[in-house]
């Protein structure tokens, strides 16, 4: 028992230090599937208006490969129909977060070596991790369970959707423990982990979008589990097995394998770079970009399957003209300007935007992550300026986020006019997608005055960008108040293609933006180094 001495001591500190980040994202996950399911119930009130209205249109296979199958024709499978794999994948990244934050990142930085010079058991702070990330997942789950039965729908599917995010969230949990354990940096434990969500996505995909043995491919991975259960339609309960037999083991192994690796070591060992560095590596900027390479990567491939997907479905689109209650919720997120496919690509792009917006966020914090785990101490001792390292990171930020929608633009432009004659080109998709930049750079903004101000305040970055997110896409849906939609900045993008380019909201975004950079700016130079 010794090996858990202080396990509760830990998670005490854990939550006290997530005590922002893990209720904003949790309240932001059950907004998410309460806000959605009532904004389709009031479209179809009945199960026959919801079996002829977006049923048919929901069978095309680059709709399942994205959100997954449609578990039954009813109003209530409907309502739920993209939050089960979106939030699935959302719980899974909030579980892999929070044990990485309180197991390799406190490693990284030393503060478990201090815990066991104080007594604190070898397994206590994976344990901690690991409960609170648990507790995390399963409030999430039955809150969002609670909030759509509270709505009107099925009791029991309603629990279904709950045990589908607590299935892939706790599997998730198992993997995170083995994956803190294998790689020796906190990067690396995320390249793992989110390697891991992204090739479970894939297999997913390819599964519920084939027939035959290919369907089968779908019950290997976390993501599938969660479709697998079909809430509202066959509510296979006991996928949650499979869930939890993934937490008990990749527990058990992470566990077993902590005993095995020496503290700040990870089983496999960093790669030894080149002995001499070439000359990217003489800025911060060069520095920081080689950092992020494997980011830049990933996101761009990412974006461009996204824009492959929403630019093969712009041929299905123009069905949704004879549906007035679906052309009326379009106009809700998307705007009124244009035709139905202008509509429904600037509420695609206005999702994605938020997406990019996290990458954005991700990489200021690495200004925090370096800080603490000695990286910006050794930069700093180099006659590099403070402000030019914090300009290097935020600068990155602002040029990913900048490229991936433009990459998301040029790609959807080139496959839409494919699939539809009515679809935008490659200019006006362009335009439209650079067009949510204000609103990103604002995001990125707010993460670079709080790692600017304090590294204890960065995490909160996140929870804001959810909340935001939530409020700017889904509050007209909702019947949020007016003024508290206002509130986020999603809420104030042209819309685009099909309407005009509003260049106000635009430059005030801007010049909010760039008033968080340089309060940041100002802050970082006068703070102590952590």
């Amino acid at each position: 028992m010794n090996q858990l001495a202080g396990t509760s001591e830990l998670l005490r500190l854990a939550w006290r230090r997530d005590r922002v980040l893990v209720p904003a994202s949790v309240l932001g996950l059950v907004l998410l599937a309460v806000g959605s399911a009532r904004a389709t119930v009031d479209l179809y009130p009945t199960d026959a208006e919801a079996a002829t209205g977006l049923a048919g249109i929901l069978a095309n296979p680059a709709v399942i490969a994205m959100y997954g199958p449609l578990a039954s024709q009813t109003t209530d499978a409907l309502a739920v129909f993209k939050t089960v794999m979106m939030g699935a994948f959302f719980v899974s990244v909030l579980a892999l977060v929070v044990v990485r934050r309180h197991t390799r990142t406190e490693e990284d930085e030393g503060r478990l070596e201090l815990v066991g010079g104080a007594g604190g058991g070898r397994w206590a702070p994976l344990a901690a991790a690991v409960v609170l990330a648990t507790t995390s997942v399963v409030t999430a789950s039955v809150l969002s369970a609670a909030g759509l039965a509270a709505v009107g729908l099925d009791p029991v599917g309603s629990v279904a959707f709950g045990i589908a995010w607590a299935t892939a969230g706790l599997a998730m949990v198992g993997v995170a423990a083995v994956a803190v354990q294998v790689a020796s940096t906190t990067r690396g434990a995320a390249g793992l982990g989110f390697g891991f969500l992204g090739l479970s996505y894939v297999v997913r995909a390819v599964g519920d979008s084939s027939t035959g043995a290919a369907h089968a491919l779908g019950w290997l991975s976390p993501l599938g589990w969660a479709g697998r259960v079909e809430a509202y339609g066959a509510n296979r309960l006991w996928v949650l097995l499979l869930g939890l037999a993934v937490f008990v083991v990749g527990t058990g192994l992470g566990l077993a394998l902590l005993q095995r690796r020496d503290l700040g070591a990870g089983l496999m060992p960093p790669r030894t770079g080149p002995a001499r560095a070439g000359s990217l590596l003489s800025s911060p900027v060069g520095l920081v970009t080689r950092l992020a390479t494997g980011t830049l990567i990933g996101w761009t491939i990412g974006l461009v399957v996204g824009g492959v997907v929403i630019g093969s479905l712009l041929g299905s689109v123009g069905e949704l003209a004879s549906n007035d209650a679906v052309s009326g919720v379009l106009e809700q997120l998307g705007g009124t300007a244009g035709t139905i496919e202008d509509i429904f690509l600037a509420t695609e792009t206005a999702i994605i935007s938020a997406a990019v917006a996290g990458a954005g966020v991700a990489l200021v914090l690495r200004l925090v992550a370096a800080e603490r785990s000695g990286l910006g101490e050794a930069v700093l001792t180099t006659p590099t300026p403070r402000l030019r390292w914090y300009a290097a990171h935020v600068g990155v930020a602002v040029v990913l986020t900048t490229v991936l929608m433009t990459v998301l633009g040029f790609t959807v432009g080139l496959v839409g006019p494919l699939a539809s004659d009515g679809a935008p080109g490659v200019a006006a998709t362009i335009g439209a997608s650079v067009a949510t930049l204000p609103a990103v750079w604002l995001v990125v903004g707010v993460a670079a005055l709080l790692a600017g101000s304090s590294p204890r305040f960065a995490p909160l970055a996140w929870g804001l960008l959810v909340v935001s997110f939530v409020v700017g896409e889904l509050g007209r849906t909702m019947r949020l108040p007016q003024w508290v939609i206002d509130l986020s900045p999603f809420a104030h993008l042209s819309q685009l293609p099909g309407g005009e380019f509003e260049p106000l909201p635009a430059l005030v975004l801007t010049a909010i933006a760039v008033a968080f950079v340089a309060a940041g700016a100002t802050a970082y130079r006068a703070r102590d180094v952590a």
